[in-house]
This record gives C-alpha cells, sequence and structure tokens, in this order.
C-alpha cells in the first residue's frame, strides 16, 4: 500500500497537469475560410477587404480589437451602418465581437476588415499576410487568399440613384 501511495498520487497530479495544459491550448478564437477582396477591375484600386468566419468555443465573449498587414499602410476593423437613410461604410468602435460559444461572420455588405492604402494591386491567386489581434491579448497570423468578387457594386460600395 505504502509502494502503491506514491504512484497514485502522481498519476493524480500528471492528469491535473494535463487538464491545465489543455484549458491554456484551447485556442480562443477559430478563423475559417478567410479570403481578401481582388482590387483588379475594381472601381477603387487603393483599398479592400477581407473576410472570414471567427468562432469563439469558450464562454466568454472575445472582441477582435484590430489587424495589421504590409501591404496595406492602414487596417481598420468596419461596418456598414445605416446613415441618414444610407448605408455607409464606417470604423466600427470597439472592434468585433465574436459571441461566446457562437460564431461572427465578417462578410460583404456587413462587418469586415478594411485594408486602405494598399502598396500594390491584388490579384486573384496572390495571397496577403494579415494578422488580427483579439480582446484575449492571443493573435492570429495568417496568408490569407484573395480572390474575385463580383457583386462589387451591389454589395459592396453602395451607389446613390
Amino acid at each position: 500500500m505504502a509502494l502503491a501511495l506514491p504512484v497514485l498520487l502522481s498519476s493524480c497530479g500528471s492528469s491535473a497537469t494535463t487538464t491545465q495544459e489543455a484549458a491554456v491550448s484551447t485556442p480562443s478564437v477559430l478563423v475559417e475560410d478567410a479570403w481578401v477582396r481582388a482590387t483588379t477591375g475594381a472601381e477603387d484600386t487603393t483599398m479592400t477587404a477581407a473576410f472570414m468566419s471567427l468562432t469563439n468555443p469558450g464562454n466568454t465573449d472575445i472582441k477582435l480589437t484590430s489587424a495589421a498587414s504590409p501591404v496595406a499602410g492602414l487596417v481598420q476593423l468596419h461596418e456598414m451602418a445605416a446613415k441618414d437613410g444610407k448605408m455607409v461604410m464606417q470604423e466600427k468602435p470597439g472592434g468585433i465581437t465574436v459571441p461566446a460559444t457562437s460564431h461572427t461572420h465578417l462578410s460583404p455588405g456587413g462587418d469586415h476588415v478594411m485594408l486602405m492604402g494598399l502598396k500594390q494591386a491584388l490579384k486573384p491567386g496572390d495571397e496577403v499576410p494579415l494578422t488580427l489581434t483579439f480582446s484575449d491579448n492571443t493573435t492570429h497570423d495568417l496568408t490569407v487568399p484573395v480572390k474575385s468578387f463580383t457583386e462589387e457594386q451591389e454589395h459592396y460600395h453602395p451607389t446613390t440613384k
């Protein structure tokens, strides 16, 4: 019995450490299906946007607080909002919330990562480095594919008539 007790206790300690390590290594926000709109054929080739799905498996809301990319002079988190009866694109105050145990989609016509002051044209097939920073102090370094976006006039740059 005296011999079995240390082995039993070490097993319990080992199990607790493994559980703690698993909790620490659980990703805070999962990023999927990220893509950047190509500038070829766009009305304004000095800016574009990145879109993606963000999933939060945790029990606490997390915010996407900022983003950065070496291909742009300025990167902001944007939303589409109604202003004076029109839809306008504007910086989203406070960041983009990814609710606990849920997801948020960054999509054309909705919340998105805006890349402005582009240093180069972006054509389908190119890849863009993008770093996302979250409120839980985690970051995601991504390499995001550039894709065509054919519904630009209808959803991305609203026109007035």
